[in-house]
């Protein structure tokens, strides 16, 4: 016969709560078992003394009497001291992205690097020679045209009135109709 030291549930719906029991391999997860070995209760605090309960006389009986650990059991057992801590075992690598992906993300670092040092050269060249000249010929047009930019200003304004009222006379319509 083939002994397992596994959890057996307990508790309500989204209430775990667990036995630590000694079974035969063959059993139902909650079936029969043999002895009852502790308990573990997953709603406690990690910290709080009440989640993992374990006889470890009777435990490294059955371990010598050649009964095998669960994973999750095994765990426990190795953060006591008890056995060995069993290895963590690698991650399948389905949640790594794909290869083209990858080439995507390098290809798009690269463009970033070449975009962000390419405006620095330029402006550290064309910054000292050009900003004379615009400064210059902007504070010419302002000098020399101020009425033209005054005329401008109010045919801007015409057409933005002419709007205002246009929808005005939208929303007085709707009301009617409404």
């Amino acid at each position: 016969m083939s002994l397992k030291i596994r959890l057996s549930r307990g508790g309500a719906k989204k209430r775990p709560y667990y036995r630590v029991v000694v079974a035969d391999s063959r059993k139902p997860r909650d079936g029969r078992y043999i002895e009852r070995v502790g308990t573990y209760n997953p709603m406690v605090a990690k910290d709080h003394p009440e989640r993992l309960k374990l006889d470890d006389e009777r435990i490294k009986y059955w371990l010598g009497v050649g009964a095998k650990p669960s994973d999750r059991v095994a765990r426990f057992l190795g953060d006591l001291g008890i056995i060995d801590k069993p290895p963590i075992p690698e991650q399948t690598k389905q949640h790594l992205p794909r290869a083209k992906t990858l080439e995507r993300q390098k290809e798009a670092e690269e463009k970033a690097k070449k975009a962000a040092e390419a405006p620095v050269e330029e402006k550290a060249e064309e910054a000292p020679a050009d900003d004379k000249p615009e400064e210059k010929a902007e504070d010419d047009k302002a000098e020399d045209k101020p009425e033209e930019k005054a005329e401008d200003d109010k045919a801007e304004d015409k057409p933005e009135e002419k709007a205002d009222e246009a929808k005005a006379d939208e929303e007085d319509k709707d009301k009617k109709d409404g």
